[in-house]
């Protein structure tokens, strides 16, 4: 169940992420507020791990991501979400998570061309319409959402 919450979480993000190639402060830091909430409540993350597990997660995130904002390329509003995510599982999650979403990233640009082919008209005409609105920069949520559903299914 609380998997699925956070499934729904990074769905949200993600779309508003492809749209707008930003995440409201409202999902990141409200999330990462609920869980902080849930931990000092519970000594648990929302998944069940020891609050210890959720700050290893939290370090692990920020070693992981703040270089990349450094060099620019992670924007503050996904380091927000994957510190929410961190406070809101496990070192297992977050290492998972991070490791799914490059193996997506790597299908995603092995296969786009052939993919492309593929789709409807009306949908690459969108597709072509968001890409021109945003420029070069691209979403990194809706590959954290991969990573993280092939890490529940992993771990489930």
């Amino acid at each position: 169940m609380q998997s699925i919450v956070l499934l729904l979480w990074l769905a949200l993000c993600s779309e508003q992420d492809v749209r707008q190639r930003q995440i409201s402060n409202m999902l990141t830091l409200g999330v990462a507020a609920c869980a902080l909430a849930w931990l000092f409540a519970t000594g648990r993350s929302w998944i069940g791990a020891d609050a210890s597990d959720a700050g290893w997660a939290l370090a692990i995130v920020m070693l992981l991501t703040l270089p990349g904002y450094m060099l620019g390329r992670f924007g503050a509003d996904d380091v927000k979400l994957m510190g929410a995510l961190a406070l809101a599982t496990s070192p297992q999650y977050v290492l998972g998570t991070f490791i799914g979403a490059g193996v997506s990233v790597l299908l995603w640009l092995l296969t786009r061309r052939r993919l492309w082919t593929l789709l409807n008209p009306k949908v690459k005409k969108r597709l072509q319409a968001l890409t021109e609105e945003m420029g070069d920069k691209q979403a990194f949520v809706p590959y954290v959402l991969a990573g993280f559903l092939l890490t529940a299914v992993w771990v489930q």
